[in-house]
């Protein structure tokens, strides 16, 4: 569809505000309630299953339904399904605010979810479609990505300036609220309908084996190191993952307009940018844990306090994020990814030697660097992933990126817990920082993985690939 042809460059980037307002919900809700838990436990007298699924429900529900979300979006109108995850997930937020119970709490937590999963993609699919041009999409892309950056990392500052007010971890929820009022009133009056030029017919049991195989997986990541990973329950969801994968390998390509274009990943540059994703953000999702467990346990900072320490991060994320776009407009996307792994791994590095002594400049030095990696990355992936696809499949291909993101997030979370908890001698407040030192370590060779797909995934030949694969893809929708 044309049906943003004509819109000058001031209001394409007042659409690219409001779909950023979007991510910014998104984003700070992955973080902001973590701070919080000890609250909540007091406040709902809950058991530490239920604080574990209090994140964990939003993590497995926006994780499994990114892919049939972006779908519906190229389906059925971005516009549509935007304003109504902005609905959902406003609402969602009130009815958090008001849980009596844990169990409540989690259920909407669940409920907000299912609204995210249809704002992430399907945003990112309205910005690749408002600028066409390389060079314009890579710098909006870089903006994109350097809120995303700046909306994780405020996350436990936010939630530790509103509990250290004493609003509560209530007020936590409240400020989702007017943004997404906001955002609806001016979806509405600014951003114009579009879909997919050709109506996709659904794909039901695609979209049931991809639903079940990232369920299944997310499940048993988050669950395996506390259940055990030969423990019945975990196995039977691993099993089910694999049927799936299974499953989908065997049917999508039987199919005429499958789900899953699986000849995507023919292109070498979208195949290199989903690896880089899951694995750049398992290392995001091991960082937050062992930085939050670090500061409020070893160090005895308070939630307030612990918040702050996470302001080198947003910065550093708010600046290079944007830069980052930039590089990818006028170089090309390898500058970026090999500066965000290399970023990643110096942190992981500078980290290797914590002790419950470390001086609070190097914690922030480091902490610097890992904003800069963490701003960098999410710009050259997002570009790399959107471009040489067709645009009438943009959010189905922004959708498999952000799943990478998610899956790996909570991979990341479920790995560095369990090489912590395997490695703890005593309690956190004395064992935490020589049992975090592999998970460091890990980090550290993931950082290297990245710098060496940004290599591989960026060479003349592989772009070819990505030609390749556009021009088939654009060639079966006539």
């Amino acid at each position: 569809m044309t049906a943003h042809e004509g819109l000058t460059y001031r209001q394409r980037m007042l659409i690219l505000a409001i779909c950023c307002m979007s991510l910014f919900m998104v984003g700070m809700d992955t973080t902001i309630v973590n701070i919080a838990l000890p609250t909540i436990q007091v406040d709902l007298q809950a058991g530490i299953s239920g604080l574990q699924w209090t994140i964990d429900a939003y993590a497995l529900v926006l994780g499994s339904l990114l892919m049939f979300s972006g779908s519906m979006g190229d389906r059925l109108g971005r516009r549509r399904v935007f304003l109504a995850g902005l609905t959902m997930f406003g609402t969602a937020s009130l009815l958090c605010s008001l849980a009596p119970n844990i169990d409540w709490l989690i259920a909407f937590r669940a409920i907000q979810g299912v609204g995210g999963s249809m704002l992430n993609p399907v945003a990112l699919s309205i910005v690749s479609n408002i600028f066409t041009d390389d060079r314009e999409r890579a710098r909006a892309v870089g903006i994109w990505a350097g809120v995303f950056g700046l909306s994780m990392a405020l996350g436990p500052l936010v939630g530790g300036l509103l509990i250290g007010a004493g609003l509560g971890w209530r007020s936590l929820f409240w400020i989702n609220i007017p943004v997404a009022l906001v955002a609806l009133f001016l979806t509405s009056r600014l951003i114009l309908e579009s879909r997919a030029a050709h109506q996709r017919r659904v794909d039901p049991v695609g979209q049931a084996l991809i639903i079940t195989l990232v369920a299944a997986l997310t499940y048993a990541i988050i669950e395996g190191p506390d259940s055990g990973w030969a423990s019945p329950a975990i196995l039977v969801c691993l099993a089910f993952a694999a049927l799936a994968l299974i499953g989908l390998l065997a049917y999508e390509p039987r199919r005429h307009e499958p789900l899953l274009e699986l000849r995507f990943f023919a292109s070498v540059p979208f195949s290199g940018a989903s690896a880089i994703a899951l694995i750049a953000f398992a290392a995001v999702g091991g960082f937050a844990l062992i930085t939050t467990l670090y500061l409020q346990e070893v160090r005895d900072y308070s939630a307030l306090q612990a918040g702050l320490l996470f302001v080198p991060v947003a910065a550093a994320a708010m600046v290079s994020g944007p830069l980052s776009g930039r590089l990818v407009a006028s170089r090309g996307p390898r500058l970026s990814l090999v500066g965000a792994g290399a970023a990643l791994t110096l942190c992981a590095l500078m980290l290797t030697g914590l002790s419950a002594t470390t001086s609070i400049g190097w914690l922030v030095l480091a902490y610097v660097v890992f904003g800069l990696g963490f701003g960098m990355v999410s710009a050259p992936v997002n570009n790399t992933a959107l471009s040489g696809m067709p645009r009438a499949q943009s959010g189905v291909a922004a959708a498999i990126v952000s799943t990478g993101r998610q899956v790996g997030q909570t991979l990341g979370v479920a790995v560095a817990g369990s090489i912590v908890a395997s490695g703890l001698h005593g309690s956190l407040r004395t064992g935490l920082p020589s049992a975090s030192q592999a998970a460091w370590w890990v980090m550290a060779g993931s950082g290297l993985v990245v710098v060496g797909l940004a290599v591989l995934t960026t060479t003349a030949r592989a772009g070819r690939t990505a030609i390749a694969v556009g021009e088939k893809a654009v060639g079966s929708e006539v």
